[in-house]
């Protein structure tokens, strides 16, 4: 997607337009795997995608050892910086596994 198709959805689902989440946390998957690329961890937002993103060990089968999963509305906040991880993973929003599996440090990306 274009970056400013997906800004567009972003600002709009802040404004309130609901049906523009799906696109938004795309974009901002998207974002996430451009900036950050490789696949040592995999960050899924269900139902909307999942990206695999930061350097490091490669798997090749099965579930990844790096997961980190959360609610769309959860991601879109995290990603343009509304809340942090820390707030998020102690309660209890934010499922993550693995020694890789904190991408605190490459949010927020808007």
């Amino acid at each position: 997607m274009k970056p400013e198709d997906g800004l567009t959805a972003l600002a709009a689902y802040r404004a309130g337009d609901e049906s523009q989440l799906a696109t938004s946390v795309r974009f901002l998957l998207e974002e996430l795997s451009s900036r950050f690329p490789g696949n040592s961890v995999e960050v899924r937002v269900p139902p909307f995608g999942a990206v695999q993103c930061v350097e490091g060990p490669r798997h090749t089968r099965g579930t990844p050892p790096n997961v980190v999963e959360m609610a769309p509305t959860d991601w879109v906040a995290l990603a343009v910086g509304e809340t942090n991880w820390s707030a998020l993973t102690e309660a209890g929003r934010i499922a993550a596994s693995g020694t890789r599996a904190d991408i605190s440090k490459h949010l927020p990306l808007v």
